[in-house]
C-alpha cells in the first residue's frame, strides 16, 4: 500500500495522500490522473484496468481494491 500511496501522491501532484482521501478532491484528479493512473497500475502492480473503471472509485482505498482485485484476477 505504500508504494502505491507514493505513486498516487506523485499523480496528484500532492505531498502525501491517505487511502481515505476522496480522488475529486484533488485538483490533479483529470483526464491525464486517470490515464496515470491506468498506467501505474499495469506497470507496477500488472493489473488492467480501463479509465471507466478509474473514474467510476471515489476514493484512493477503493481504487487500490480495484487495482488490486485485477491483479489477482489476470
Amino acid at each position: 500500500m505504500d508504494e502505491f500511496l507514493a505513486e498516487m501522491a506523485e499523480i496528484l501532484e500532492a505531498d502525501a495522500v491517505a487511502a481515505d482521501a476522496v480522488l475529486d478532491a484533488f485538483d490533479a484528479w483529470d483526464s491525464l490522473a486517470v490515464l496515470s493512473v491506468v498506467a501505474m497500475a499495469d506497470t507496477s502492480f500488472g493489473a488492467k484496468v480501463t479509465a471507466q473503471e478509474v473514474r467510476k472509485v471515489d476514493t484512493v482505498q477503493a481504487l487500490y481494491d480495484l487495482i488490486l482485485g485485477r491483479r489477482a484476477a489476470a
